[in-house]
């Protein structure tokens, strides 16, 4: 059994780590982007989307998860503007689009009953 990877993925050690440092990376940004309400790109499922990031924490199926407004970009559903919960796991090419968002977008609420544990919100 080699010590370097993991048994359950395959990955070496140094891959886990670098993905542990993107991870947290991308965990400041979105917090960072919400406090100062900066509008966010990133690529999800199938395409990019541009969204007002307004809060992010942990599902009740304990996985990380950012409620946003989508405005613009991709959408499986064929709608891409409203409401949307994004898996933080399958987000990648994150970043912000020098644009800010004012205001709360109707129907926000800071509670989210979608999360057991909010780490940051508008």
């Amino acid at each position: 059994m080699d010590l370097e990877k993991c048994p359950a993925t395959g990955e070496t050690l140094d891959a886990m780590l670098i993905k542990n440092e993107e991870v947290k990376d991308m965990n400041q940004m979105i917090c960072s982007a919400i406090q100062s309400r900066q509008v966010i790109r990133f690529y999800y499922n199938g395409g990019f989307r541009t969204v007002e990031p307004f809060c992010y924490g942990v599902s009740t199926a304990g996985n990380e998860v950012l409620r946003a407004y989508q405005t613009g970009g991709y959408s499986e559903s064929g709608n891409p503007v409203g409401w949307k919960l994004f898996r933080v796991s399958e987000i990648s090419s994150l970043t912000t689009t020098g644009e800010k968002f004012f205001g709360i977008r109707p129907d926000y609420n800071p509670q989210d009953s979608a999360m057991t544990t909010i780490y940051c919100h508008v």
